[in-house]
């Protein structure tokens, strides 16, 4: 499942252009929750869609197709098209609805699509000349006064093309990203927008009147134990793997599961494993506190009353916490208990907490010594965007994580092996001393009794 070696290729981008909404909109201030404007929100998560050529759009450029599917798309998504301001009092983030429009631009490159082989997982080959503009400043992401979206397509030789795009991840996480998406994609096809009203409904996850948190978050705060290795060592000394957890692998981890355990579901048998093994490989202290934090989806739940058509952030990060002695020791069994309490513990009232704490703290950045963050975008549906001309060969994030330490931060994606089985791929960062031992712990902890 390595990434395919790209022959040498230029990417020509044109003049990068705003793209305003199509229609006047409403000219408001409209506030960010106290889940979207927190430091871990502020910066831009990307992704990439990559498309054969379909003979019968020939002649057709994707680019002007898209790009007049957004401006329209914009007229409902209207503070997409806004700026981000923060306001003095308490780092409050608000979003100016000005009309100035998304960044967007359209280049070729001299690559096809047959070039990038049987890729399925990220990072995606490249990423970086499919994006648009890195806004990365001294270590730093910033989103305020800049555009929310940021759009690059990029014309294949073949005919086909790549979608790659940055969404500002304070106006929206991954599902609402993908709904404005499809929005697109549905007015590129010719049909005529949203089914349901686009739903701003921030106030659905304010501080509460005073700010009381009523639960501990620990992940907010740095855990017990010294340095951590990972957020010291240089790019140039990690190794990067890509783990593929299919049929076999996830039989294996359910015969060591506990049988009260035995219908944990495949995230938790492949987080619980990786975190296990993970914690050995990198020899932490028995007695350092190692973490394993996730996020957890707020849409669906009976409890969490949203709007049909909200596209905010709508989760949480929940935290598994103990002694890397303890981990070790209580094996796979130990590993899923904690996992799973840490799923369940997610609520709505879980929700206004950390609005309360961000509030009150100052809108904090979780701790990430001896963490593993995780998000599983494998039930996203990257690849069913279609702009009219067929599911995508390759969707899903541009990056193996978020952030500007590798391996701290991962994506669980959906992928198949070489013999077309399902599975969830996990791109692994480790420094290159860890990695051996990794995949030794991970073969014994899915290797079928």
């Amino acid at each position: 499942m390595a990434s395919p070696i790209l022959p040498a290729f230029t990417v020509r981008r044109g003049e990068p252009v705003l793209v305003s909404p199509a229609a006047p909109t409403p000219r408001e201030t409209k506030a960010l929750s106290d889940l979207d404007d927190a430091e871990g929100m502020r910066f831009y998560s990307s992704g990439i869609h990559l498309y054969r050529a379909d003979p019968t759009k020939r002649g057709v450029d994707p680019a002007a197709v898209i790009r007049e599917a957004l401006a329209r798309a914009l007229v409902p998504y209207y503070p997409l098209a806004g700026r981000i301001r923060e306001e003095a009092a308490g780092r409050k983030l608000v979003v100016d609805c000005d009309a100035q429009g998304a960044l967007f631009v359209d280049a070729d490159a001299d690559l096809a699509a047959a070039d990038f082989g049987d890729v399925h997982s990220p990072p995606f080959p490249c990423f970086e000349q499919f994006i648009l503009e890195a806004t990365t400043v001294a270590g730093a992401e910033p989103v305020i006064d800049r555009p929310l979206l940021y759009i690059q397509v990029t014309r294949l030789k073949c005919g086909g093309f790549i979608f790659g795009q940055r969404f500002c991840h304070c106006v929206v996480d991954a599902p609402g990203g993908m709904e404005f998406e499809k929005v697109i994609c549905d007015l590129a096809r010719g049909g005529s927008g949203p089914s349901a009203a686009p739903a701003w409904g921030r106030e659905m996850f304010m501080a509460r009147q005073p700010p009381l948190p009523s639960y501990p978050h620990p992940e907010y705060s740095e855990p017990a134990g010294g340095a951590d290795r990972m957020l010291s060592t240089p790019a140039s000394d990690m190794a990067r793997v890509p783990f593929f957890f299919g049929p076999r692998e996830i039989a294996g981890l359910r015969q060591r599961a506990p049988p009260h355990m035995g219908r944990s579901s495949r995230f938790e048998l492949v987080a619980a494993c990786i975190w296990l093994g993970r914690t050995a490989a990198l020899g932490y202290g028995a007695g350092e506190e190692v973490r394993l934090s996730f996020i957890v989806n707020a849409r669906g739940r009976a409890d969490v009353p949203l709007p049909e058509g909200f596209y905010g952030n709508a989760f949480a990060y929940s935290v598994a916490a103990t002694t890397a002695g303890e981990l070790c020791a209580g094996g796979l069994g130990y590993a899923l208990e904690l996992v799973r309490k840490a799923k369940s513990a997610v609520t709505y009232d879980y929700l206004l907490s950390v609005a309360d704490l961000m509030v009150l703290r100052g809108r904090p950045l979780f701790a990430l010594s001896r963490t593993y963050i995780v998000s599983d975008v494998s039930h996203a549906g990257f690849k069913s965007v279609d702009f009219g001309w067929g599911e995508a060969v390759y969707g899903g994030p541009a990056k193996g994580g978020e952030g500007p330490l590798p391996g701290v931060t991962n994506y669980f994606s959906r992928s198949k092996n070489g013999k077309g089985e399902e599975g969830t791929v996990v791109p692994i960062c480790l420094p290159k001393d860890a990695m051996d031992k990794f995949q030794l712990e991970v073969e014994g902890l899915t290797a079928e009794i």
